[in-house]
């Protein structure tokens, strides 16, 4: 009878220890908005509406970029697709997320990459609109640029 009372209290002060640490953890950093639509163009390989999904870890960040109006001009097999994400920041100079993550995509596909990382810092406010979105695929470079201002709003972070 002893073990079992004892083995329940050892098992109450560590949930307890738990719970005080969940209480006392750093909050998480916040991006915001966390998905933005902008208006892109991507020459010959389509133009239209493409969502920026951000997420955000301390200083570093990471965006996705989805576009069913932008199309896989043939079939991509995943991660072969060198991405590089270049956003403008509100007080000069730009950032950039890049990678080599992406579905497997059949030809005719929506377009998908990411996520692509970036290193950002708190206060730091970026836009797509000025930047571009450069994919290279078998050599041959895309490169996307947004037509107007993201909506609805440039992402900033904590």
């Amino acid at each position: 009878m002893r073990r079992k009372r004892t083995g329940a209290g050892a098992a109450l002060a560590a949930g307890a220890l738990a719970v005080t640490g969940l209480a006392f953890a750093p909050a998480a950093l916040a991006v915001t908005p966390q998905t933005a639509t902008i208006s892109a163009d991507c020459g010959t390989f389509g133009s239209g509406e493409a969502a920026l999904t951000a997420t955000q870890d301390g200083t570093a960040a990471t965006l996705t970029v989805k576009s069913s109006a932008i199309t896989a001009p043939i079939a991509l097999g995943e991660d072969s697709i060198a991405s590089t994400l270049t956003l403008v920041k509100a007080g000069g100079g730009t950032v950039d997320f890049t990678g080599t993550q992406n579905p497997a995509m059949a030809a005719g596909a929506p377009v998908e990459v990411g996520p692509l990382s970036g290193t950002v810092a708190s206060g730091d406010s970026l836009e797509a609109f000025g930047g571009s979105l450069k994919m290279t695929v078998f050599g041959i470079t895309i490169t996307c640029t947004a037509t107007g201002p993201q909506s609805p709003g440039p992402f900033v972070f904590d």
